[in-house]
């Protein structure tokens, strides 16, 4: 299944222009490799109504521009789930189907689990090529990639993580930031950080009115946004103490709402009334162009037009055309640019200067995760050097998955010095912890890691020289105050890994406090783990609804969450599994 990003796919339906070179190949690569292809996506159909004769967007008319696009048959679907019916291996299936429109359903902008399931049910790996909504939390970005083998980014969004690591590296200096757009206060945490790694700011747009106001300047008030005066100071401040310098505009050109071809230039301090600011005034061009000539890296992120309004190219593009003669230095365009399409015809820029994702750019700004990034699988190659970590590499192995704060794994150390023991934990802070506990201790049996264990495992413990003897699972939680999401964690990738990674004979220990996340973890191993996991037998089972529990921990070693649940007593639901001989 791959989702496509609507954002670029749209943009070229509505403005008719060429799309980037890489905006299909993935979907060409895996129909070249005879993949069976699933396309999704998520649009407004009203926001474009022009684009068709029923006044939306529909699933129909995006199927045939991909269609035209790729030189392929690509297939509408009526119902989200409507692919299930159909028969892969059916030779007239045709290569590609498109789902119809995602955002016409709840689940998809709610996450919903039971809606991810369906979507993805047949499907065996996700590609990820949605950039531009990889701030988001998606079904089909997100909860999606818990149901099938794998997660991956396709080629156009792994081009865009790499413009984005470009804009954050900050090695190349002077570098120097072009701030255009409005909306201060929302985006004031990421505003600071640029304040506190680039050489420079130049304000333009509705935002450096905000500036402006924060400097005690005389501006029009209409012009000044609610809420946005504190945030403002702040930044004003901030870059004083680091002694960068802020470059505002000095002049715009305005339009008057009585004669729309009417342009005259004003002062950012006495814009006459009845007139808007569209553009940065000569003066200002002459002002900015020269403060960015020394300049060896540039993010220009958001419009620098006050209004979309008038489109002749002045401040603003013959502000682009002077950035394409500065020598050496790297520049990137963040949004929507008006002039996109006539700089990339020139030989300063390129596809490779502009990237399209600004809510994602400033989502990273201001210090947040992208979700759609997290959920990818980012494990192939997993490489470990096991003669450093361990004394003997060879020892048998025991994993810990959802380690926590180690104390099980330090305990079970100390207790069998002849194997080694290894802690896979999502929160890397705890990771951390356990680390120096384990340097500070000179302990050579007992390591941990920091990763999704979920798309991780396979590929971690595949490259273990030893055998994997016990794998453990206890109280998986990633939420503690809501306890119906406990089990959330086992995913059917995960059980496939350890049933095929255990040696013959190897355990599966799992543990919980709520019986009903015990049983479905049970349940979760019978169906993935192909037949090759039993429970085993023990004389101190005791029987409860037809399900035996042991009635101890076996190893005698209590995690932590164990013994505080012990503590308050209250009773844990343990279960013990045995690779056996799969007979099939």
């Amino acid at each position: 299944m791959v989702r496509f990003d609507t954002l670029v796919i749209l943009q070229g339906m509505k403005d008719h222009k060429p799309l980037p070179e890489n905006a299909f190949s993935t979907i060409k690569y895996l129909y070249d490799s005879r993949a069976k292809v699933i396309l999704v996506g998520s649009w407004n159909e009203s926001a474009n109504p022009k684009f068709n004769v029923e006044g939306s967007l529909s699933t129909k008319s995006v199927a045939d521009f991909l269609s035209s696009m790729l030189e392929l048959e690509v297939v509408p679907v009526k119902h989200v789930s409507g692919f299930m019916h159909l028969d892969v291996d059916d030779s007239k299936t045709p290569g590609i189907l498109l789902i119809e429109n995602l955002f016409c359903f709840k689940g998809e902008r709610a996450n919903c689990s039971k809606f991810a399931k369906e979507l993805v049910s047949g499907v065996d790996i996700i590609v990820n090529d949605a950039f531009s909504e990889s701030h988001k939390v998606l079904a089909s970005t997100v909860g999606a990639a818990r149901f099938c083998y794998a997660c991956i980014a396709g080629f156009y969004f792994e081009e865009g993580l790499y413009k984005l690591k470009k804009i954050i590296k900050n090695t190349e200096r002077p570098y120097m930031a072009i701030i255009g757009g409005g909306k201060l206060a929302d985006k004031a945490a990421a505003l600071q950080s640029l304040v506190s790694t680039c050489d420079g700011l130049v304000f333009v747009g509705t935002m450096a009115f905000q500036i402006l106001h924060a400097l005690g300047a005389p501006i029009p008030m209409k012009f000044v946004e609610t809420g946005a005066l504190e945030e403002a100071t702040r930044i004003v401040e901030s870059a004083k103490l680091r002694n960068i310098p802020v470059v505002l505009p000095q002049d715009v050109w305005c339009i008057t709402d009585h004669v729309s071809e009417e342009i005259q230039i004003a002062s950012v301090h006495s814009i006459p009334e009845g007139w808007q600011p569209v553009d940065i005034g000569p003066r200002s061009l002459e002002e900015i162009t020269y403060f960015l000539s020394e300049s060896k890296k540039i993010t220009w992120i958001g419009p620098l037009r006050f209004s979309p309004r008038k489109q002749d190219k002045v401040g603003t593009f013959k502000l682009a055309e002077a950035l394409g003669t500065l020598s050496s230095c790297n520049i990137t365009f963040v949004g929507k640019m008006e002039f996109e399409e006539s700089l990339g015809k020139s030989k300063s820029f390129s596809h490779d200067n502009f990237l399209k994702s600004a809510a994602v750019v400033w989502e990273v700004l201001k210090g947040g995760k992208l979700p759609g990034v997290l959920a990818l699988d980012r494990a192939y190659p997993f490489l470990i050097d096991w003669s450093v970590v361990y004394d003997d590499p060879m020892r048998p192995l025991i994993v810990d998955v959802g380690s926590g704060n180690g104390l099980f794994l330090f305990g079970m150390g100390r207790r069998l010095e002849d194997m080694n023991f290894l802690g896979l934990e999502m929160n890397a802070k705890l990771v951390d912890r356990c680390l120096d506990d384990v340097h500070r201790l000179g302990i050579h049996n007992v390591h941990f890691i920091a990763t999704n264990a979920t798309s991780t495992f396979r590929s971690i413990v595949s490259s273990y020289p030893g055998d994997l003897v016990l794998v453990s699972i206890q109280c998986p939680n990633p939420d503690f105050n809501k306890p119906q999401f406990r089990w959330r964690m086992l995913q059917k990738s995960l059980v496939e890994a350890i049933a095929d990674r255990l040696v013959c004979g190897g355990k599966v220990f799992l543990q919980s406090d709520i019986e009903a996340v015990a049983m479905r973890m049970k349940e979760e191993f019978f169906i993935y783990g192909k037949g090759k996991l039993a429970v085993v037998e023990h004389s101190a089972y005791v029987e409860t609804k037809e399900v035996g529990w042991l009635k101890e921990n076996p190893f005698g070693v209590p995690s932590d969450w164990e013994r505080h649940v012990l503590d308050r007593g209250d009773p844990m639901y343990r279960l013990l599994l045995s690779k056996v001989e799969n007979k099939g």
